[in-house]
């Protein structure tokens, strides 16, 4: 089956993913709040926010498959978003260093002809290398970290910050693939 997909995301990682399984998809960015209940779960916030992203797009498709995607890093519990400024970021670093942490996406397919719907999430736990503060100041500097939950980028020179990962790597740059995949083979958008 032939259908039109949208990426309800601006991302480039996202967009770069997409493309990496062979699909062209129509880039139409939602404007979402994204504000969310600070007592839900980590994979719950993601999942919402998902959706509604996918939702926003998808009211205004009449035959497309929407996909919303989010991510967050936790650590202790405390959701570490894009860092709202260069101190913001050096914070999040600093905290993230020697340690590990979780990255939790969640992805919402939605079906615009039908209203129907997937949502689903992926974790990932990442450790980071110890980092001093100069480390720290330096990646800054790149100006990497600006746009990024957490603060780093696991596919460019932040990969040279993470030691390790359990889980799926696709994930942490912001789309587990294989999880994508899976959910477009229920709307009959089939990869392999």
């Amino acid at each position: 089956m032939n259908r039109t997909i949208v990426l309800a995301s601006s991302s480039p990682r996202r967009q770069e993913l997409i493309r990496n399984l062979g699909l062209e998809a129509l880039v139409i960015p939602s404007q979402v709040d994204e504000e969310v209940d600070p007592g839900l779960a980590p994979e719950r916030i993601v999942e919402e926010l998902a959706f509604r992203k996918a939702d926003s797009v998808a009211r205004k498709q009449t035959d497309a498959i929407v996909i919303g995607s989010d991510t967050i890093v936790v650590v202790d519990g405390n959701i570490l978003g894009k860092p709202s400024d260069e101190a913001d970021a050096f914070r999040m670093l600093q905290r993230l260093q020697g340690r590990t942490h979780e990255v939790f996406s969640g992805i919402a397919c939605i079906d615009a002809s039908t209203g129907r719907s997937l949502v689903r999430h992926c974790r990932t736990v990442v450790q980071m290398k110890p980092l001093d503060v100069h480390q720290i100041k330096r990646y800054i500097a790149t100006g990497e970290p600006m746009d990024k939950a957490g603060s780093y980028a696991i596919q460019g020179i932040g990969a040279t910050l993470v030691t390790g990962i359990e889980g799926d790597y696709f994930n942490v740059v912001g789309m587990p693939l294989h999880l994508l995949s899976d959910m477009l083979s229920q709307f009959g958008v089939d990869i392999l």
